[in-house]
């Protein structure tokens, strides 16, 4: 990708971020590439002859155009169809990148090879957009991390300081919302309807904001696809307005994007259009994405990857070099051998993700079945799911008004709750687990609220009659599931005792 002319985003470095330099040792060990058959001295890297490994073998599904790979794989057992990859010692006919080169030491970038095969899958699906200034493609640079998690949490500290405001929905996956709090980052939460993130609301609070609070908020962090707990998916209208919105208030979007492949058609004919992400139409370099291998291949490769500017890039992997060092050699050899010419290649991936799709769209749907069977017709009128148009979380709201104990207070005073939902919920959520059904509460999702940022005419705490369910598990773990619910939703609205 061609270089463009970029914004000067600099300003948006951590303290710590501008203190970090290069590792020496990094810097010299990157000399060894200056020429062919350098003899280096100088770095204690084990020689690959006393590697105790001749070769790794992967045996993965078929992705043969003629099959369903995902159904097939997942019903045929033993007997489904398969290809193996192999990454044998020496390099050869077969192999993409060899045993000897991928164990070696690299940069906190990644191994070269596995960089350019995340390289080639991100342009294959986000195609950088085009400078309106100087008509080049804007450069972008994927930095290779240890899943969705690491990313995130480096990115905050590349970006966060102590007394910083980040932006993020008001309902966010509490995990990775409290990476940056120990650097002294505090959260300003941002409205959110079946839609997402409400754009006027973003332009509110930054217009709004008053500086003797502290520096204005220059991080939005955002997961558009399927997101985290609510399941909804930003239409490409709101996300050209946010993006817009961070220009004219110059903010840093980070797009944790985990569920961006598992977005969902709209009949049951059709491939879904999978919505542009922030980074297809970022001509200023202000968009980092988030990508992971965790939910369309397997959660526990720890593996994912951040598509950036050069300029971050670097501080990305100045950080690494001196905090985790790159990650595992194993699973970049593992996405470098199915993404290349003698796996998958990106063809062969892209009709694994088809069926992928189709298979957890079909899951949601039966899940949908069920809730309607098993809790509507049970429990009527108590319970209303969301029908997600991406990811793998059906965001449920509990009718709490309907409750007898349902209490609204005539109190006026600002940021006080003014009905007792999070009590109500909070006994509801005891009553499933003495069913025997986990469910995840909205209030561990809910972002604190500071009354000297936020609007709190409407306080979150009145907004927390939901739950997160699932449908990434078994059609058993549903069945089962969605009957105690709809019976303990009857059992609680009646204000009867749990059954022992």
């Amino acid at each position: 990708m061609s270089c463009s002319a970029e914004v000067d985003l600099s300003h948006h470095l951590s303290a710590e971020a501008r203190a970090r330099k290069p590792n020496p040792m990094k810097e010299i060990w990157k000399l060894t590439k200056r020429r062919e058959n350098m003899i280096s001295l100088a770095n204690g890297d084990p020689h690959s002859s006393l590697y105790p490994i001749s070769q790794i073998q992967f045996e993965v599904a078929s992705v043969d155009p003629d099959c369903d790979p995902v159904s097939t794989w997942r019903t045929a057992g033993p007997s489904a169809p398969s290809q193996v990859l192999t990454s044998t010692r020496e390099p050869s006919s077969s192999c993409t990148l060899p045993v000897r080169t991928a164990l070696q030491y690299t940069t906190g970038a990644g191994l070269p090879d596995a960089q350019a095969a995340v390289t080639a899958l991100t342009r294959m699906y986000h195609q950088p957009p085009t400078h309106p200034d100087t008509g080049n493609e804007v450069e972008r640079v994927a930095t290779l991390t240890l899943g969705n998690g690491d990313a995130v949490t480096k990115l905050f500290r590349v970006l966060g300081e102590p007394g910083d405001h980040f932006l993020a929905d008001e309902f966010t996956f509490s995990s990775l919302a409290g990476a940056c709090v120990p650097q002294g980052v505090r959260w300003v939460p941002l409205r959110i309807d079946d839609g997402g993130l409400i754009p006027e609301d973003l332009d509110r609070t930054m217009s709004e904001w008053d500086e003797r609070r502290g520096r204005k908020p220059h991080v939005l962090y955002i997961v558009p696809c399927g997101q985290n707990p609510t399941g909804s998916t930003l239409t490409v209208e709101r996300r050209k307005r946010i993006y817009k919105l961070a220009q004219k208030h110059d903010l840093i979007i980070v797009e944790d994007d985990p569920y961006y492949f598992l977005q969902y058609s709209t009949s049951d004919s059709s491939e879904p259009t999978l919505v542009p992400s922030f980074l297809s139409f970022d001509v200023d370099g202000r968009v980092m994405r988030v990508d992971s291998f965790s939910k369309i291949l397997a959660p526990g490769m720890r593996l994912g990857w951040i598509t950036s500017s050069p300029f971050f890039h670097r501080h990305l992997v100045i950080l690494t070099d001196s905090s985790t060092q790159h990650p595992h050699a194993f699973g970049q050899m593992f996405i470098t051998e199915l993404l290349g010419p003698h796996g998958w290649t990106l063809d062969g991936f892209g009709r694994w993700l088809s069926s992928l799709r189709a298979e957890y769209q079909r899951r949601r749907d039966f899940f949908l079945e069920l809730f309607e069977r098993e809790v509507v017709r049970v429990a009527p009128g108590l319970a209303t799911p969301g029908r997600p148009q991406a990811g793998m979380f059906v965001w449920t709201r509990i009718n709490l008004e309907r409750h007898p104990r349902y209490r609204v207070s005539g109190t006026s005073k600002r940021g006080v709750p003014r009905t007792n939902c999070k009590e109500l919920m909070e006994e509801l959520f005891e009553r499933c687990l003495d069913g025997g059904l986990v469910v995840m509460p909205a209030s561990v999702f809910a972002l604190p609220c500071d009354p000297q940022v936020n609007h709190l005419e409407d306080p979150i705490e009145d907004r927390m009659n939901y739950f997160r369910l699932t449908f990434a598990g078994t059609e058993e773990a549903m069945q089962q599931g969605l009957e105690i619910l709809g019976r303990t939703l009857k059992e609680f609205f009646a204000d009867e005792p749990a059954k022992a």
